[in-house]
């Protein structure tokens, strides 16, 4: 385990904007200030409107809770970041993404027998990720299944997440870090370099 370069600030050592938006986080639905919060809270105005943007993403998006959650784990094993893993994947498994996609994709296999949409999201992804781009054909199955704004929102979700990693792993967030209770242990083995 690697020494946390950015751990909690207690309360009475935050200055004035980072209480405050720390409360916004606090009793927003997230219900405390943890995980990515934690290192970006040294920087109140940007970890507010990330945290804006993470909300619509998270609980608003146009492809959905399960498709959103599916992406999270999909940017969380792309960067091996512990954090957003052990969150979302038990977030995932509830929401309806089976557990041998789960499986399959922490091991960096990709899945087989899943439904076509989360395939369409998987392609996409790691098409995006692998070409910083997109083939026609992708775009399209994409556009035809989710629409233009659902194409938007699954970038942006992949997009928004891929930045809580660059974050998280410059930091070396601890997982649990500001969650009450959560274990600290390295749930995704590291790729090879």
């Amino acid at each position: 385990m690697t020494q946390d370069r950015m751990p909690p600030i207690p309360l009475d050592k935050m200055t004035p904007l980072q209480k405050k938006y720390a409360e916004v986080i606090i009793h927003g639905p997230r219900g405390g200030l943890y995980g990515p919060f934690i290192p970006l809270l040294r920087s109140p105005e940007l970890m507010n409107a990330a945290q804006q943007m993470g909300e619509y993403l998270r609980y608003k998006s146009a492809i959905g809770n399960k498709l959103s959650e599916l992406v999270i784990l999909l940017a969380s094993r792309r960067w091996t970041q512990q954090v957003e893993w052990a969150i979302h994947e038990p977030i995932a498994l509830k929401a309806g993404i089976k557990p041998e996609v789960v499986q399959a994709i922490a091991e960096g296999r990709r899945p087989a027998g899943w439904p076509e949409d989360e395939e369409i999201v998987y392609d996409f992804c790691a098409e995006l990720q692998a070409n910083q781009s997109v083939s026609d054909a992708t775009y399209h199955r994409a556009v035809a299944r989710f629409e233009e704004q659902g194409v938007i929102d699954l970038i942006g979700v992949y997009g928004y997440y891929t930045f809580l990693a660059m974050i998280m792993n410059a930091a070396q967030t601890a997982v649990g870090a500001g969650q009450p209770g959560a274990a600290a242990v390295a749930l995704l083995q590291p790729f090879p370099k």
